[in-house]
């Protein structure tokens, strides 16, 4: 079992940035693949980033690459996604996921098996 936690959301101007952390509990986290998603008001849960368990191999959605970064650090447990450059339409809450198929590239939600609660991102105009 893996619990995920994240945090570092906030409310932000347009053109600023946040950093959000996702803290996971138990002593197999280097063996998952992490990955970020978002939902905004009335939309579907959406793919953002993700980070493989071994060489560390990342993998953006079109719309977040050159303003997204995915990173992780094994020996604390965590993983970050810097967001700079941020627009209003990156308003949303941002999940952490956990894959045991800890390489490749899977971008579909119900593939992962672990989710954290979220942390809401507000980036006003």
């Amino acid at each position: 079992q893996v619990q995920l936690v994240e945090s570092g959301g906030g409310l932000v101007q347009a053109g600023g940035s946040l950093r959000l952390s996702c803290a996971a509990s138990g002593r197999t986290f280097s063996t998952f693949a992490m990955a970020w998603f978002r939902q905004a008001p009335g939309k579907e849960r959406e793919f953002l980033a993700r980070i493989t368990r071994n060489n560390g191999s990342t993998y953006y959605a079109d719309f977040v690459k050159g303003r997204f970064t995915i990173s992780r650090d094994n020996a604390k447990n965590t993983v970050y996604l810097q967001m700079n450059s941020l627009k209003p339409e990156d308003t949303a809450v941002y999940y952490c996921a956990a894959d045991r198929t800890g390489s490749g590239y899977d971008t579909r939600a119900y593939e992962y098996n672990y989710w954290g609660q979220g942390t809401q991102v507000t980036v006003s105009s």
